[in-house]
């Protein structure tokens, strides 16, 4: 097994932070300096990224987060998904014409979740005020950052679009038609007057740190800010569907919602605990993927073996066919996530798996009334066999280069993983004045009602979006995540598996090459599946992806650094050190501590 990797192992004695930007992670190094926590550099790293990398994320996003609290001595999830429109209904859809939310534009906005997951975690876990929080990415947004190539290159892929279509987006982004170069610096005044209305909202209060915050977020929901988002999202916007739609937001749905500190889901595997949030998430499909593989000898497949690969895509085949069929927000669908992530459950459903690549995408029989290919739109059925028909692999699922992340763990054994996403300039149009857009996550619901995930007022859609944290014996371990939609859950469980089980130092299980399978429909609009389809990264060695081949799998290369931008920070009980690293993919996420 090759040990090269290219970046150095990040260690440090009272902190480690990542993140998918350096300056991002510089300002949580800062904010640890400051005197905070990690769930204070965490918030702050956030913020930062949503500034940083306004084409992978926004705070008018989303931020599902998992939090070790030393001092409660547990793990938490902090629902970071915000609620559909009261109006955004099955019977809404079906009077508009609306036969698949589309991806972009006003309709698919929910209500922004960033602000207030970091408001009610650090009112509760941290030690700052949002103003030492804040701070970075208002220096950031109002000095300017340098502009780095694929910053430059986003913008100018999407130029056109925000010159003809998002004329707001292009006041920033395209100032007089032109793209920002490589080395400039780049500013967003308004994000800053944005963040500097919440400091002021803060310090207005009279209060203590918690008081201060809430008032903070009061000033974003309840106040101008939310005003102005509702009045822009008022006016139609052409969207994907060929159609235009206005958003359905309404002040009331902007006060109405609020992130809550929920209990993660959990399973063991082989002496550690693995933690999730909720099926609101993907999150399950690793647990579930982690106890079908716990019934192989991985080890004596060997790292990255074909035998190995083929027990991982069809594991993953497995669980992902489970996550259409039963998982949604717990709080309107009944989820069986108990049997799900059952040991026994999983006994039964590995014994489907055979030596060549299956075709079928098949939940487990726990009660679904409809198959998980039901809502495939009909244009897309050929790409998954249906009707005898066969294609490869194609294009890959939607928004697979997407979203950023960012670990944070302190010496008091506080740790933190938030996967940031949502928000994407390059979907919806920048409010005027306040330097951000909103996110489309609404596309990801299904119009069918008699299955999960159905669209429904006030309901969270079920993200992609899917942080990781382990515990050992109850202690504190290990945060790991990436970018990447439907990616995530199979990357991240690569590079797990790398460290968990092929004993590999934490950069070398990062830097590993991985594939996933494009075998079930993307949780973006189209909705696109590739039957048997699965992307490999071209460091995986030929041969195996050969024999790969000759099981039935239709194999897809990419690059050789094309899947995700893993990151993850552990504790090193045994020498008292904390370690992190950040996959070289993307080239602008790193590590530090100290």
């Amino acid at each position: 097994m090759n040990d090269f990797t290219t970046r150095p192992e990040i260690l440090g004695r009272r902190y480690v932070v990542t993140s998918g930007h350096y300056l991002a992670t510089a300002a949580g190094a800062h904010v640890m300096e400051r005197g905070g926590n990690a769930i204070d550099a965490a918030a702050a790293m956030c913020i930062c990224l949503n500034l940083l990398e306004p084409y992978a994320n926004g705070i008018g996003g989303e931020a599902p987060t998992l939090i070790y609290s030393a001092e409660e001595g547990k793990p938490f999830a902090i629902s970071g998904m915000g609620c559909s429109p009261a109006a955004l209904t099955i019977d809404y859809c079906r009077e508009h014409g609306i036969d698949l939310i589309p991806g972009d534009g006003f309709l698919p906005a929910c209500v922004p979740a960033t602000l207030d997951t970091w408001a009610c975690a650090v009112a509760r876990f941290g030690r700052l005020r949002f103003a030492d929080i804040l701070a970075p990415a208002i220096e950031l947004a109002e000095d300017g950052f340098p502009v780095y190539p694929a910053f430059s290159r986003t913008t100018a892929d999407r130029a056109a679009l925000f010159l003809e279509r998002y004329p707001s987006t292009a006041a920033i982004y395209c100032p007089g038609g032109r793209i920002p170069q490589p080395g400039e610096r780049f500013r967003n005044p308004d994000f800053a007057a944005m963040l500097r209305m919440l400091v002021a909202a803060e310090e207005a209060s009279g209060g203590g740190r918690e008081r201060g915050v809430e008032a903070a977020r009061d000033a974003f929901y309840q106040g101008s800010i939310a005003e102005r988002i509702v009045r822009f999202i008022a006016e139609p916007l052409l969207d994907a569907s060929g159609e235009e739609h206005a958003g359905l937001l309404t002040m009331d749905d902007m006060a109405a919602w609020r992130a809550a500190v929920e209990e993660p889901c959990s399973v063991d595997f082989r002496g550690v605990e693995v933690h999730k949030c909720g099926p609101w998430t993907q999150g399950p499909v690793f647990l579930q993927q982690l106890r079908l593989l716990d019934g192989f000898d991985l080890q004596g497949m060997g790292h990255n073996s074909a035998e190995y690969l083929h027990a991982v895509i069809e594991c993953a085949k497995l669980a992902f066919a489970d996550r259409e069929a039963y998982y949604g927000d717990p709080e309107h669908d009944q989820v069986p996530l108990d049997r799900l992530l059952s040991a026994g459950y999983a006994d039964d459903r590995r014994r489907s798996i055979g030596a060549d690549a299956s075709g079928e995408l098949v939940a487990g029989p726990l009660g679904a009334e409809v198959s998980a290919l039901a809502d495939v739109p009909a244009d897309h059925r050929a790409a998954l066999g249906i009707g005898g028909r066969r294609a490869g692999a194609g294009a890959g699922h939607a928004h697979m280069g997407d979203t950023t992340h960012c670990d944070a763990i302190d010496a008091d054994g506080n740790m933190v993983s938030c996967t940031p996403s949502g928000g994407w300039i390059g979907t919806s149009p920048v409010v005027p004045g306040l330097g951000f857009a909103l996110g489309t996550r609404a596309q990801m619901f299904y119009l069918n009602p008699n299955r999960a995930n159905s669209a429904a007022g006030r309901k969270r859609p079920r993200a992609t979006l899917t942080p990781s944290l382990v515990t050992r014996d109850g202690r504190p371990d290990l945060v790991f995540g990436t970018p990447g939609g439907d990616g995530q859950d199979q990357w991240t469980l690569q590079v797990f598996l790398n460290h968990a089980v092929f004993g590999m130092p934490l950069q070398q299980a990062l830097e590993a090459p991985t594939v996933h399978s494009l075998h079930f429909p993307s949780s973006f609009y189209p909705r696109r599946a590739y039957r048997r389809g699965v992307s490999a990264e071209s460091r995986i060695d030929a041969g195996v992806l050969d024999v790969l081949r000759r099981r039935g799998h239709e194999v897809r290369m990419t690059g050789p650094w094309a899947h995700g931008k893993p990151m993850a920070a552990r504790i090193d009980a045994k020498h008292g050190v904390i370690c992190g690293g950040v996959s070289p993919r993307g080239a602008i996420g790193y590590a530090q501590g100290w």
